[in-house]
């Protein structure tokens, strides 16, 4: 039979316990502090009439509110120095002067008020209780020592101390075990309940998701945005080139081989007429991705290239004191290229008017035509994909096209003034 020697297993639910234990002793100071503010005022009896006692009670909201902020920050420090807890900080102003302005009235002074004066003491209160438990228990496991400290003659005429002895000292480590295991839990209850009541409040984590969320989301538009302007300039500085070189050396080997069977000279033909067609089929995905021009010149020499290439008369109107965010930028020449590949597919316009203006944090795009109408933004995928690029950056997207005409697309894009 393998009788183990190692005491760690025994030993273990005693691991750590001395933080927790270090723990709710200075939350016992903190918390008597806050209890302070109650039990002055009635101090020598207290006041006895009602309004002394409404101002009393008045008194000692103002001075927690004012003293409030003081208290989560050291409870706080407190979680953060024996537990490794860190609770986040509310949002905006916590300071004295917010405290007595706004604290009676906020959501945020009574969550604290819940913590400082309720959920806290009552934690401390089981810690204590839990606390003199494990004295009384780590007594009761040495009884032993405490025994064999008595002079011999008074244990020699108690010879039946042995076996009372052992009952006691059992119940005395259990007490130990289970004094240990309750410090924790209690640690733990108290830091769940700190993060609750100290933290920010829930619309605050909410508003700070939201923005995380929304920053995130930027991010990923704009490494889009620059990945996209990184394939244009590969594919115009690459690819785009090598074909232009090709096309001019069959270009010469047109004029210049003359000699050659006329097999040949219909294959050299035929070669140059699809390496031209591959440029122009090159030159509009890299439109596609990110034109040149939009990053070299603007959005108004942009926008006039896709005018000039349309098979219908379109006005553009550009009016933008600076130039936009590349992001943005980006989208509004994606929604008029769009727009206006709509009007050439579907409307049977005679013209369109493409307008852009800033006002204030706000970029206006707007495209109109004389067609017939009756766009629909959920009929397609065309529509639909320009409201989710809106989207993407936080814009507003909305169409009106009734039947008959004419359709005017409007879009407001977020622009930073």
């Amino acid at each position: 039979m393998h009788i183990p020697t190692d005491p760690r297993p025994l030993l273990r639910p005693f691991e750590n316990a001395g933080r927790p234990v270090v723990f709710h002793v200075f939350g016992g100071l903190v918390q008597a502090v806050a209890l302070t503010v109650f039990v002055v005022p009635w101090l020598n009896g207290g006041p006895t009439r009602a309004l002394s006692v409404l101002a009393a009670l008045f008194g000692m909201l103002v001075v927690l509110a004012a003293a409030s902020p003081v208290l989560t920050a050291v409870q706080r420090a407190r979680f953060r120095r024996w537990l490794g807890v860190d609770i986040p900080r509310p949002e905006g102003k916590t300071g004295l002067r917010e405290g007595l302005r706004d604290g009676l009235r906020s959501e945020r002074f009574r969550r604290q008020v819940q913590y400082h004066l309720v959920i806290g003491p009552l934690i401390t209160a089981a810690a204590a209780t839990a606390l003199l438990v494990g004295v009384v228990a780590a007594a009761a496991a040495t009884t032993y020592v405490w025994v064999w400290a008595l002079p011999a003659d008074v244990r020699t005429a108690n010879l039946g101390y042995t076996t009372e002895a052992v009952y006691v000292t059992v119940i005395g480590f259990a007490g130990l075990y289970g004094t240990a295991w309750l410090m924790k839990a209690l640690a733990r209850l108290d830091a769940r309940a700190a993060l609750s009541r100290l933290g920010p409040t829930p619309a605050e984590r909410l508003a700070r998701r939201v923005e995380e969320v929304t920053e995130s989301r930027a991010g990923v538009v704009d490494a889009a945005d620059a990945e996209r302007r990184r394939i244009e300039r590969d594919l115009h500085d690459g690819a785009q080139q090598r074909l232009v070189s090709m096309a001019v050396n069959l270009g010469l080997a047109k004029v210049t081989l003359t000699d050659l069977p006329e097999d040949a000279r219909k294959v050299i033909d035929e070669a140059h007429r699809e390496a031209k067609a591959a440029i122009q089929e090159l030159g509009d995905l890299v439109r596609g991705l990110h034109p040149a021009v939009l990053e070299d010149r603007g959005l108004d020499a942009a926008l006039s290239g896709i005018a000039e290439r349309a098979p219908l008369p379109v006005r553009v109107r550009v009016d933008l004191p600076s130039r936009p965010a590349p992001a943005i930028e980006a989208v509004a020449y994606f929604v008029v290229s769009e727009a206006l590949a709509n009007v050439v597919k579907h409307s049977q316009a005679s013209r369109a008017d493409v307008t852009v203006e800033r006002f204030g944090g706000i970029l206006l795009v707007v495209v109109s035509d004389d067609g017939v109408g009756g766009a629909d933004e959920t009929g397609g995928t065309g529509l639909a994909g320009l409201a989710k690029r809106v989207a993407s950056v936080d814009g507003t997207f909305s169409i009106s096209s009734p039947v008959g005409g004419p359709t005017v697309v409007t879009v407001e894009l977020p622009c930073a003034p």
